[in-house]
């Protein structure tokens, strides 16, 4: 979406010519690539719990048949493998941490990703006022962390840019070129340029395992976040439970932030495993750039409610290396004018290489 074999995408770009030009390379290796790792009969190496992961989440809201609001969103995350010894700046950082317990493995990972919000009716060139802002937000991020078998503590810094330099007006009409839908029309009223950082903390641990019958298992975890930055500032809390087959060692599927946490690592299983989960989480929101608007100029905004809940439902298919899942997302409303809460879907695939 925001490159595409390494060449940038302009609008001028979006024409049918050259979208069958990148779309059948660009799909031919994403399958190319799902195959060679995700299919049974792939040769392990020793130790595979111990191999690098490569997590991809999409998030958009074309599942719920709608296109406006939070309407699309990606984030990749590499963590390395486990035989590397932690850098020596990660295991210093996680040490500077007072939260972190003494405790744990600390492990590291790296993120880039890219968020787009629209107003609700994207054949409008000018949305009414009181309507959601454009909006696009482009980042990349490290992270550290401990995990200790029943309680994983995250802290983690992403820096990107706001507006235009985002390139989501690129990358939605890119998007809507290739599968024939309306062309958004707003995004001469976007957020301007800004800068942008989080940092991100975040606690989750299991309060509840039980073992059924046949392998089955349901734990219980319980997290509470922060997020701190001119992109977003809120405090979260909420709980997912998790129900299944060979039950793995994980915190469940990864989220864009703001969103109900999870985990881009996750622990192989003998064979494969499976899990239904559900989740909550209720944030209480100082600000949010993709509402409150720009930080230091004047530009379009919305009145935001101080408390937005999301409640999550969705199911997870382990192989040896391989992770999927799709999480289906309900929001409440997130600004005093928006006619109705949000939907959208979740898909992510994680490879261990």
């Amino acid at each position: 979406m925001l490159k595409l074999f390494g060449r940038a995408v302009s609008a001028a770009d979006c024409r049918p010519r050259y979208l069958r030009s990148v779309a059948k390379p660009f799909a031919t290796s994403m399958l190319t690539l799902f195959f060679s790792w995700a299919l049974p009969g792939v040769t392990l190496a020793n130790g595979v719990d111990k191999m690098a992961t490569l997590s991809i989440t999409y998030e958009n809201d074309i599942v719920a048949g709608t296109d406006k609001h939070y309407t699309n969103g990606i984030k990749v995350i590499y963590v390395p493998e486990r035989v590397v010894p932690t850098p020596s700046w990660a295991y210093k950082a996680a040490k500077l941490v007072p939260w972190f317990p003494a405790a744990g493995e600390i492990r590291h990972g790296y993120l880039f990703g890219q968020s787009i919000f629209t107003a609700s009716d994207i054949t409008l060139s000018n949305p009414p006022l009181d309507d959601r802002p454009y909006a696009g937000w482009l980042y990349g991020g490290v992270g550290i962390g401990t995990e200790s078998g029943r309680q994983l503590d995250l802290l983690v810094l992403s820096i990107g840019i706001v507006g235009p330099a985002s390139l989501a007006e690129e990358g939605q009409k890119l998007v809507h070129q290739t599968i024939g839908g309306d062309m958004p029309q707003g995004w001469g009223t976007q957020l301007a340029n800004e800068p942008g950082f989080v940092i991100m903390t975040q606690r989750s641990w299991r309060v509840v395992e039980h073992a059924f019958g046949g392998g089955a298992r349901l734990d219980l975890t319980s997290h509470l976040g922060t997020a701190l930055g001119n992109i977003f500032t809120h405090g979260s809390t909420g709980l997912t439970v998790r129900f299944g087959g060979h039950l793995p060692r994980d915190y469940g599927p990864p989220r864009i932030e703001p969103g109900l946490p999870g985990s881009a690592n996750f622990a192989p299983v003998t064979g494969s495993g499976w899990y239904f989960f559900t989740g909550v989480e209720g944030r209480l929101v100082a600000r949010n750039i993709f509402l409150d608007g720009n930080t230091f100029r004047d530009s379009r905004r919305v009145d935001k409610y101080p408390l937005v809940g999301d409640l999550q439902l969705g199911f997870v298919v382990d192989w040896q290396t391989a992770r999927f899942n799709y999480t289906h997302v309900f929001r409440t409303r997130e600004y005093k004018t928006q006619e109705g809460g949000d939907s959208f879907g979740v898909f992510s695939i994680s490879f261990k290489f």
